[in-house]
């Protein structure tokens, strides 16, 4: 009952195509992956937002 299978999958990926289109599909997964990648951060706290600053701006610079 709690497994999805094969079939289920393919049925949610054409209802999703029947309702955004095949040309917005790409815009709403980029705009689920930032709001889960925002999510995160706010999770962390702003504690570990600082550690973190540091090597995203090295990263940056290379």
């Amino acid at each position: 009952m709690g497994e999805f299978s094969l079939l289920h999958w393919l049925l949610v990926i054409v209802i999703a195509v029947l309702l955004f289109g095949t040309s917005r599909l790409p815009a709403v997964g980029k705009g689920l992956a930032e709001g889960i990648r925002n999510f995160k951060t706010a999770l962390k706290g702003p504690e570990e937002e600082k550690k973190e600053a540091p090597k995203e701006e090295e990263q940056k610079k290379s």
